[in-house]
């Protein structure tokens, strides 16, 4: 779906016009043509592919999609690839943006995602001292947008592990807490392989051999490149957090089961003294006293009481009972 297709002219918008005339608008030269679309069709690809010449390999990553965020150069034009996260309750959805980026023009496709970045235009019009840089500027602006919103997905990833820590140590939840702990280990993940891949490319646009599409905009993408290391250090902190978490609960666990074990402890060795008692009162041999005794029963009840009453109440001091 066509969502804009605008030419631009020293930063300054000149018309919305048909997919038919970017090729004109491209002769021109002085222009910036940027076409901005949407969960593309077959049909829409293969205009694009005609009207700005680009690479099969390139069109057949953008048809196929799930491709990991990476930045390719064919000839004179980038292809460059980045993961779309939002955050949706519990999960994670993860959408994809493919961007084209030529000397004058600048096309993005978006695929399964719901975010608008209708707002990253309205930014580059506003400044068109910027946007005359050219599709460089426009690719650091798509970028920076979409790092930009791994800030709240990371944020909101926090407030998760925030809220399992306050639950950590409740009698009875290690169990629950290790589950949920694994569970937003993996959405961390999800995270992690759409920044780092990303960081690790990023570097390729503002150090050493830089594509000329951006080499006036090398310190714009250092600082996209800022970004994602903060975010990177910050999910690496978490995954660490997590680990720890989960080895607190494994041993939340474990003195569990040990209290558990101490109370089955202390309640058989009460029982073992009665039943030694009733073992021995029970053997039935003639020359017993007590078997003929008036009291005999009472008594043996008595001392079995009043041991394990005794032994009850060792085990409690003890803190086993």
């Amino acid at each position: 779906m066509l969502i804009n297709c605008v030419a631009y002219q020293s930063g300054v918008k000149l018309a919305d016009i048909d997919v038919e005339e970017i090729s004109d608008y491209l002769a021109r030269g002085d222009c910036l043509v940027w076409v901005s679309l949407r969960d593309t069709t077959e049909v829409e690809l293969e205009k694009m592919q005609e009207e700005f010449g680009l690479h099969d390999l390139a069109i057949e990553d953008a048809r196929h999609g799930h491709q990991r965020p990476k930045i390719e150069e064919y000839g004179d034009t980038l292809f460059v690839v980045m993961h779309v996260v939002e955050a949706d309750h519990d999960a994670l959805t993860v959408g994809e943006i493919s961007v084209f980026v030529g000397r004058n023009f600048v096309l993005s496709i978006r695929n399964r995602s719901q975010l608008d970045f209708s707002g990253v235009r309205e930014r580059c019009e506003r400044e068109p001292q910027l946007l005359s840089m050219g599709s460089g500027f426009v690719l650091y602006a798509l970028m920076d947008a979409v790092v930009d919103r791994y800030f709240p997905v990371m944020n909101e990833l926090e407030s998760q592990m925030e809220s399992i820590e306050e639950r950590l140590f409740d009698k009875g939840a290690a169990l629950a807490n290790i589950s949920q702990l694994y569970e937003l280990k993996r959405r961390v993940l999800v995270l992690k392989h759409a920044v780092v891949p990303l960081m690790e490319t990023t570097g390729k646009l503002h150090g050493g051999r830089v594509p000329p599409t951006c080499a006036t905009t090398q310190e714009y993408f250092r600082d996209v490149d800022d970004h994602l290391m903060r975010i990177n250090a910050s999910i690496d902190a978490m995954r660490d957090i997590i680990t720890t978490a989960i080895l607190v609960c494994q041993s939340t666990v474990s003195i569990e089961q040990n209290e558990v074990n101490k109370r089955l402890a202390a309640w058989a060795g009460i029982f073992a003294v009665a039943t030694a008692f009733a073992g021995m009162w029970g053997m039935n041999f003639r020359n017993m006293p007590e078997l003929r005794w008036e009291y005999g029963y009472p008594m043996a009840l008595l001392v079995i009481g009043v041991t394990c009453g005794i032994l009850y109440r060792s085990f409690k001091r003890s803190g086993w009972l």
